[in-house]
């Protein structure tokens, strides 16, 4: 599994993440919209932390630099 998430790039999602779970808490979202926006973050935080995202690799996408140093 390469990586193909860059710095900027895993910044935005864990800011994204972040602020969904502060939503969340602030009962801001409830219900299915919370469900559904608990998944959206928790796979966004998780992309983040492991420097992967699998749709960017199905597409051929990098925001990586090692990767586009490579191609």
């Amino acid at each position: 599994m390469k990586k193909n998430l860059g710095m900027t790039d895993k910044i935005i999602r864990g800011t994204i993440a972040a602020i969904i779970v502060v939503m969340y808490f602030a009962d801001i979202i409830s219900g299915t919209v919370a469900i559904v926006f608990g998944s959206i973050a928790a796979i966004l935080f998780l992309t983040s932390i492991i420097s992967f995202c699998p749709m960017y690799s199905i597409f051929g996408h990098s925001s990586s630099r090692d990767n586009k140093s490579k191609t």
